[in-house]
């Protein structure tokens, strides 16, 4: 299997910019992706069995790999919700699986979104993840529009080894993450 293409370019590029500019003495320091999480709600779940099973298929075709069945916690009368019923799948991605992934939603996904100006960098949670929501599953080229059951969203969380903002927003500017108001990076290009 061949070194995913994002992978390189966080090795051979990103990491020299990230200690230059935070002038980091140790290599270390250099905050680095740990994993990708990605997370679909399906509060209609209660009412169709069916809509989940389609949203568990879809996530796996998306990720790669099989996704979680999330369940809930408790019970809530008013939704007809029971504790332990299933309402949701997640997916964590890490290693390879993960840097195919990401290089696939900026390169392909992202720029499929419709009227899209870009990430929000408020989206950071104060400890340097980044967080953002997609509407439409459809935008990934993987999922057969034909086949879908249903549109809906999914969540994805990026989670870096840094603990502060700025930082995690460096490391996915250099990435090649799109956010509103920067200069885009071209992933393989050298400085």
């Amino acid at each position: 299997m061949t070194e995913p293409r994002l992978k390189a370019h966080y090795q051979n590029y990103v990491r020299q910019a990230l200690q230059a500019e935070f002038e980091f003495a140790n290599p270390h320091q250099v905050p680095r992706v740990v994993k990708a999480v990605l997370n679909v709600g399906v509060g209609e779940a209660i009412k169709d069995q069916k809509l989940l099973e389609s949203v568990i298929e879809e996530l796996g075709i998306i990720s790669g790999q099989k996704p979680l069945t999330n369940r809930a916690r408790r019970s809530i009368s008013n939704f007809g919700l029971r504790e332990g019923m299933p309402i949701g799948a997640s997916v964590t991605l890490r290693g390879t699986k993960m840097w195919f992934f990401l290089d696939r939603l900026i390169s392909t996904a992202i720029p499929r979104v419709r009227d899209f100006r870009g990430l929000k960098t408020r989206s950071f949670d104060g400890r340097g993840n980044f967080t953002m929501g997609i509407r439409e599953q459809i935008i990934f080229p993987e999922i057969d529009y034909d086949k879908v059951r249903q549109i809906h969203g999914l969540d994805i969380t990026i989670v870096t080894s840094t603990d502060k903002d700025d930082e995690g927003f460096a490391l996915l500017r250099e990435l090649g993450f799109p956010f509103r108001g920067a200069v885009p990076v071209q992933i393989g290009a050298t400085a």
